[in-house]
C-alpha cells in the first residue's frame, strides 16, 4: 500500500513523466463523408479491419455510406466483393456513384457459406474491400472476419441489424444508421472515444 501512495505522490508532484498514448495514424482510407471523417480518430475507415454497420432497416443509406470509398478503390483497380447481398445490386446506381462495375464481384451463398466466403476473400489479400451481410453472426464469426481483414490487409464491411448494438463486437469500428432522423452514430472506434453527437446523414435518391 505504501508503494502505491508513493507512486501517486510522485505522479501528482510532477516528478515522473507520464506518457500519453500515441494518436492513431492517419487513415489512407477516407470515408468520403467529411463530417464522419472528422469524427473518427484516424480520419477515415480503420485500415485492414472490420467495420460493422448497424441498420435500422434496409434502404437507409447503407450503400451510399461506402460508395465514395468503393468508387475510389475501383478506380485504382481494386476488386470489390459483395458476399450474399440481400438484394441484387442495381448497376446504374453503382455506376452513378462512380463505382467501376468491372471491379465488382458478387458471391451468392447461404448464411454459413457466406461467412466462409467473406473470410476467404478477406484473407486472400486480392480485394480492396469486402461487403457482407452476416445477420446471424456471433462474436466468434465476427472475430474471424476481423482477423481475416488484418491478414489480407483489406477493408471489411459487415451489415447487421441495429438490435445487435447491445452485443459486444470485435469490430474496429461500429456505426449505426438511423432512419428518423437520418443520422449516423459512432458506437465504437479503435484509437479513441466514440463521438457522442449524431452526424447528419442525408440519403440521396
Amino acid at each position: 500500500m505504501g508503494a502505491v501512495v508513493a507512486l501517486d505522490t510522485l505522479f501528482n508532484g510532477g516528478q515522473v513523466w507520464r506518457g500519453r498514448p500515441a494518436p492513431p495514424a492517419a487513415s489512407p482510407q477516407p470515408t468520403g463523408h467529411a463530417a464522419l471523417d472528422t469524427a473518427l480518430p484516424s480520419g477515415g475507415w480503420p485500415e485492414a479491419a472490420l467495420t460493422e454497420i448497424l441498420l435500422a432497416g434496409q434502404g437507409v443509406g447503407e450503400l451510399q455510406l461506402v460508395w465514395p470509398t468503393l468508387a475510389r478503390l475501383s478506380a485504382a483497380g481494386e476488386r470489390i466483393v459483395l458476399v450474399a447481398p440481400p438484394y441484387v445490386p442495381y448497376p446504374q446506381a453503382w455506376q452513378g456513384a462512380g463505382v467501376d462495375l468491372r471491379q465488382l464481384s458478387i458471391i451468392q451463398a447461404g448464411e454459413r457459406d457466406a461467412l466462409w466466403a467473406a473470410e476467404q476473400c478477406l484473407r486472400s489479400g486480392s480485394c480492396g474491400a469486402v461487403l457482407c451481410w452476416p445477420y446471424k453472426a456471433d462474436d466468434r464469426a465476427l472475430r474471424r472476419l476481423q482477423v481475416a481483414a488484418e491478414t489480407g490487409q483489406t477493408l471489411a464491411f459487415a451489415y447487421r441489424p441495429l438490435g445487435e448494438a447491445v452485443n459486444p463486437s470485435p469490430a474496429a469500428l461500429r456505426i449505426a444508421i438511423d432512419a428518423r432522423p437520418a443520422q449516423l452514430r459512432v458506437l465504437k472506434c479503435r484509437g479513441g472515444l466514440a463521438r457522442s453527437a449524431p452526424i447528419a446523414f442525408a440519403v440521396g435518391h
